[in-house]
């Protein structure tokens, strides 16, 4: 009972505040206020009333508010189905629009933000939000909101730059931010790459505009460059027409431009070669990996020398 009467006295103590009311939301509020602070007052005099005065209390104000909260959750959770439908709609549009793939996931992130943020203020004004000051206050904290986020900010601007531009595309391999990878997904505020051996970089947007980025897949060809050497006592015709011979037996190798074989430097060890064969871009790698493998095997066949450095000592011994 000493806990009842606590809060009674304390319901009792408070007194409507003076002044007309702004609107019908406010004019609302202070009916139901007056409402139970009249109850209380009764209940004070007379204890007896007190189931009666929970009553009103739980039909007033909890069984209103447990409604909205359960509308609340129904329109988070279908707000958020449909914007998962919208979202997937807008890519499948996008894509038979024949936009880039970067482009479409970059613009599925931005559309399923904005209609979340609305799902949410929704949410927030069923349960009874001021979501009007609510957005006034985000509003005002948004400009210091911003000097803490300048680096996610430099993000997304530089994200939208990549989406603009288009330096690469996704499944391009690319050299960009310190990393080297396939690309994956252009996000809101990162790129995703995967590496060769399959591991997942998260590089941040501004990162890959603020360096130098070498896109290795932008070009349908690209030319391998081989440096061969072969020793000073070699017949170097007979090199030189064995590398071209090489060259002419890989299928993969294009026709034009034509390959390039020819002297590059005498060496302190050996004579070099300079081997520039064209390939399509898919098969760079595979294509020099085989050729390195041919020449070796080759020159091994014909007796051709690999020098490694070396230096020949001349001690002269001055007659006693």
């Amino acid at each position: 009972m000493k806990s009842i009467h606590f809060v009674i006295n304390l319901l009792g103590q408070v007194s409507p505040a003076d002044g007309a009311s702004t609107g019908d939301a406010s004019h609302n509020m202070g009916s139901a206020l007056g409402e139970l602070l009249l109850r209380a007052q009764q209940v004070r005099a007379d204890p007896a009333e007190f189931p009666k005065f929970l009553e009103f209390v739980a039909v007033t104000y909890l069984g209103p508010l447990l409604i909205n909260l359960l509308l609340a959750g129904v329109i988070f959770v279908v707000g958020r189905w449909i914007a998962n439908i919208v979202t997937r709609m807008l890519g499948k549009l996008a894509s038979k629009a024949k936009l880039d793939e970067t482009l479409v996931k970059f613009l599925e992130n931005i559309v399923y933000a904005i209609l979340m943020v609305i799902v949410i203020m929704a949410s927030l004004d069923r349960v009874g939000v001021p979501t009007t000051s609510f957005a006034a206050i985000l509003a005002a904290a948004g400009f210091a909101i911003g000097f803490a986020l300048q680096g996610s900010l430099g993000n997304f601007a530089a994200g939208i730059m990549l989406i603009v531009f288009k330096p690469f595309k996704a499944g391009d391999f690319v050299e960009a931010g310190g990393q080297a990878g396939v690309i994956e997904e252009i996000q809101i505020f990162n790129t995703m790459m995967r590496t060769g051996d399959n591991i997942k970089i998260i590089v941040p947007n501004s990162s890959i505009t603020g360096s130098t980025i070498r896109n290795f897949s932008a070009k349908p060809t690209r030319r391998i460059d081989l440096v061969i050497g072969c020793g000073y006592d070699d017949n170097l015709k007979e090199v030189k027409q064995f590398l071209l011979g090489v060259l002419q037996a890989e299928p993969r190798v294009l026709k034009d431009p034509v390959p390039v074989v020819a002297v590059s430097e005498l060496g302190d060890s050996s004579v070099n070669f300079v081997v520039r064969p064209w390939v399509a871009s898919a098969d760079y790698w595979a294509t020099r990996w085989d050729l390195t493998e041919a020449i070796k095997l080759g020159f091994d066949e014909r007796g051709f020398s690999i020098p490694y450095p070396q230096r020949d000592v001349h001690i002269s011994k001055d007659a006693a």
